[in-house]
């Protein structure tokens, strides 16, 4: 049942095992949804999803496989703006729920409500407030809010009837996926990864140390006693290598978040910024215009820039092989009489810890993503999106 729900799940990129839709099927045939698609919705959502990452692609799933199955219980949004009202219409909406409190053992027939509820919807055409047949607020109907009835349908109000396709459409979990491309705050939240204090300084003591205060003072007879500490700070140094120019223009704006975000973090000792086009050769360019002459040699850096940094390189690996393998194949500058291939060994070389960030990865190999497949060996490589900078960054932070 539903196989192609089933399908187009995974086709969207979450993960259902078989057990978990054996489950729904369980959920079916116990008849937990009703006959309502939007029960239904919220049942899957329950059982098929584990991460708040992946709610977005559940709904889109849903909206592709049922849209054309939308039932006639949905809400408009002309009805939602009836039975809107304010919290002048709160204390009220108390003396009902009063009255509710003391009401026990109420039968009701669901499947009579929910047919009542159609015809309803399929017969009202404007607002109400009070009575006891419409949908509306204040009155006795079993359908609306702040009314007096139990045992029917809550539509509008703080709580809220809110149908699968009004949650589907709103698409409001589309900021939690982690397949998305990145944008400054979630740059800032993932590079707090790298944070790695130290207190081993030549600086005066001027923090209080809580846990020796406390203990000194409870050795002391409970009179306080103060200890100092020299204050931690932040360990990390970070060499940003950024791809520009040619294929990396459309990522352009994705580039400028990730600088901002590095450098008006305080989160690191030190950081350093240098440009390339396409591959790593001779000359890294001190701006992302990669103008000849503007420079440092890349073997000052090796001179300069300690091995102890943690190297980010961004770029996405699109070159033609003799970019990457010929000593003549740099096209904007000198290379040294090496090949980039070999000026990225060298980078492996001096620094231990180099993770490799790719805003296009391809999700397999290809013959035409040659260069990328073999960075991709020398380097770990990963998409340029929430997950694969997280994963980069715990890459970056471990021991091994």
């Amino acid at each position: 049942m539903f196989i192609r729900f089933f399908q187009t799940l995974r086709e969207k990129g979450l993960p259902v095992t078989l057990g978990e839709w054996l489950t729904l099927q369980e959920a079916l045939d116990k008849n937990l949804c009703g006959s309502s698609l939007t029960q239904f919705y919220y049942v899957a959502r329950m059982i098929l999803v584990k991460s708040e990452t992946d709610f977005d692609k559940f709904d889109m799933a849903f909206e592709e496989c049922f849209k054309p199955a939308q039932k006639e219980t949905e809400v408009g949004k002309e009805m939602l703006r009836w039975l809107d009202k304010s919290e002048m219409l709160e204390l009220a909406h108390e003396e009902a729920r009063a009255h509710l409190n003391q009401v026990e053992d109420i039968q009701v027939d669901k499947e009579q409500v929910e047919e009542t509820f159609k015809q309803r919807l399929r017969d009202q055409n404007e607002e109400h407030n009070g009575g006891s047949f419409w949908i509306g607020t204040m009155g006795k109907t079993s359908f609306g809010n702040m009314g007096g009835n139990v045992g029917g349908v809550r539509v509008g109000g703080q709580t809220g009837y809110q149908s699968a396709f009004s949650v589907v459409g709103a698409r409001k979990y589309r900021d939690f996926r982690d397949d998305r491309v990145l944008d400054n705050r979630q740059f800032q939240l993932a590079f707090r990864k790298l944070r790695q204090f130290s207190s081993k300084l030549d600086i005066p003591e001027t923090e209080l140390d809580i846990d020796g205060t406390v203990n000194k003072t409870c050795n002391n007879g409970g009179c306080l006693q103060i200890v100092m500490q020299k204050p931690r700070k932040n360990a990390v140094k970070l060499l940003l290598l950024m791809d520009s120019g040619g294929t990396m223009i459309p990522y352009s704006e994705l580039l400028n978040d990730l600088f901002q975000a590095v450098h008006k973090s305080n989160h690191y000792k030190d950081v350093k910024t240098y440009y390339f086009h396409n591959c790593i050769y001779s000359k890294l360019y001190k701006t992302p215009e990669c103008e000849n002459g503007d420079w440092i040699d890349t073997e000052w850096m090796f001179r300069n820039v300690d091995s102890d940094y943690k190297v980010i390189i961004v770029g996405d690996a699109a070159m033609a092989p003799e970019e990457l393998y010929s000593d003549t194949g740099n096209y904007r500058g000198p290379n040294g009489g090496l090949s980039g291939y070999e000026w990225l060994k060298l980078v492996k070389k001096k620094y231990k810890k180099v993770v490799w960030l790719n805003p296009k990865m391809a999700p397999r190999p290809a013959p035409w993503r040659e260069a990328e497949t073999a960075i991709k060996e020398m380097f770990p490589m990963y998409k340029l999106t929430v997950a694969g900078l997280n994963q980069a960054m715990v890459k970056l932070m471990t021991n091994k």
